[in-house]
């Protein structure tokens, strides 16, 4: 068997053990301070600002992972070559990380809709 397929795993963990931090801490602001603000809940350095930076990197880090996810899946098709069981693998990886995806957007969906109606 080729090491191709090792080769491409491990590159992936590189790239992601160096790029995840890096998205996290620049990804800023995810509309969740808009939220808190609306809410009135927004005040310097309040409780409110910190768990919305934190749920928005939260965010941030499981959308990157369903990236890698979603990659990891389409490459193991690809390199499949007709092997049943591996093509079966990578539709798992994507259908699991899709429905963990739609999880994730629910999730930002009710916190935004709770945030703006609490706030009026």
């Amino acid at each position: 068997m080729s090491r191709l397929p090792i080769v491409i795993k491990r590159s992936f963990y590189l790239l992601a053990i160096w790029l995840l931090p890096r998205i996290v801490l620049a990804a800023g602001n995810f509309g969740l301070d808009d939220t808190a603000t609306t809410a009135g809940l927004k005040t310097s350095g309040s409780l409110a600002t910190r768990s919305g930076q934190i749920i928005g990197s939260l965010l941030s880090l499981v959308g990157v992972v369903f990236l890698v996810l979603m990659i990891y899946g389409g490459i193991t098709w690809m390199t499949a070559a007709g092997n049943e069981k591996q093509v079966e693998k990578a539709k798992n990886t994507i259908t699991t990380a899709i429905v963990g995806l739609a999880v994730i957007l629910s999730a930002y969906a009710i916190t935004a809709f709770l945030g703006s109606s609490l706030g009026k």
